[in-house]
């Protein structure tokens, strides 16, 4: 376990009698995608054993997710990812590189009542945006495509499925073309004193070489208020269950913090 993941383990249990019965309903909205709260989570994670070089990567998601009301009837629910990335030897004896990778940009339109049997669903348009500032970080192709999530929440239990798929559209003829399928099947468990306890995994199917990559996720977080602000820690680990000969290999981790902007 790294030191990040002790002091982050530390503070959940610092801070563990602080939550009340609204952490445990932010706690539990958190769970769901396109849910109507303003979001902001920093999510780390760092996996190895990439190609011959057993290379090395260490990825910082800042991840802000800002929910607009259409009508009296839908939301829009704005869902940004983009990646700060230190990598070494991730493609053989490749050197180092640090910055930006490519941002993908979601747009899910979501009724703000659950259809019938309690289901909540959104759809919309995926873009992803050339925004890597070195070679090795991105693809170099502006993405296009669909996106969707759909989910029930039961008592405790949240369990659904978030999916898009990204054909590369326009960008460096010279590089490889992008289509992509992601399939993020979750599931998730929140207690009455904001503790939640998620598996899910972060499939990926790249059409062009025929190869999956799927990690395995399983993470843990507690959320609490500090004064008016309420904040979400998660640790947690994952298994490559399947990547291509140059991904990643073995054991992951993940470490996160999340700040919540209820209205």
């Amino acid at each position: 376990m790294t030191r990040l993941h002790v002091f982050v383990s530390l503070s959940i249990l610092s801070f563990a009698p602080l939550a009340s019965a609204q952490d445990a309903d932010l706690a539990k909205k958190l769970s769901n995608p396109i849910a109507s709260l303003i979001s902001v989570p920093f999510q780390f994670n760092y996996d190895s054993g990439y190609g011959p070089a057993d290379g090395h990567k260490a990825v910082l998601n800042i991840q802000p997710v800002i929910p607009f009301e259409l009508n009296d009837d839908w939301n829009v629910i704005s869902r940004t990812i983009v990646p700060v990335t230190w990598q070494d030897d991730i493609a053989g004896d490749s050197g180092t590189q640090f910055g930006l990778g490519d941002t993908l940009q979601s747009f899910f339109f979501s009724p703000k009542e659950p259809a019938p049997g309690g289901i909540i669903w959104g759809a919309g348009p995926a873009i992803l945006i050339p925004t890597a500032t070195e070679p090795l970080l991105g693809g170099e192709k502006l993405g296009l495509g669909p996106t969707g999530v759909i989910l029930k929440q039961d008592g405790p239990w949240t369990y659904g499925a978030l999916a898009n798929h990204i054909w590369s559209v326009a960008g460096d003829g010279g590089r490889s073309d992008i289509s992509s399928t992601f399939l993020q099947p979750f599931i998730s468990y929140t207690t009455q004193d904001a503790w939640t306890f998620a598996l899910n995994t972060e499939s990926t199917y790249d059409w062009e070489s025929n190869q999956w990559s799927v990690p395995i996720n399983f993470s843990v977080s507690k959320l609490v208020t500090f004064d008016k602000q309420p904040v979400s820690f998660q640790v947690g680990a994952r298994y490559w269950a399947d990547s291509p000969d140059s991904g990643p290999q073995g054991w992951g981790v993940r470490a996160g913090i999340t700040f919540l902007f209820p209205k």
